[in-house]
């Protein structure tokens, strides 16, 4: 059985085409998880940094609490000693 020439070339031509397009669709996927991994890590570096705002934030509102607390003195009681 013999299998002409333009049989060949069809064959060649659609396999060429397959790799191509399977090789497109993965090089497109490896740009689409490479650029989703860059914004991954800018966000985690600006939660990052949000909560040391915070951190700090809640540090200087417990100074002031206390400082708040120092101002106001004791609590008065309830029952006054004689």
């Amino acid at each position: 059985m013999y299998v002409s020439l333009g049989i060949i070339a069809v064959i060649i031509t659609g396999a060429s085409l397959l790799v191509t397009v399977v090789g497109g669709m993965f090089a497109g996927f490896a740009w689409v998880l490479r650029r989703m991994d860059e914004r991954f890590d800018r966000m985690d570096h600006k939660f990052d940094t949000m909560e040391e705002r915070i951190r700090g934030i809640q540090t200087e509102l417990s100074e002031v609490k206390v400082s708040v607390a120092r101002l106001e003195g004791p609590a008065p009681q309830l029952i006054l000693p004689h």
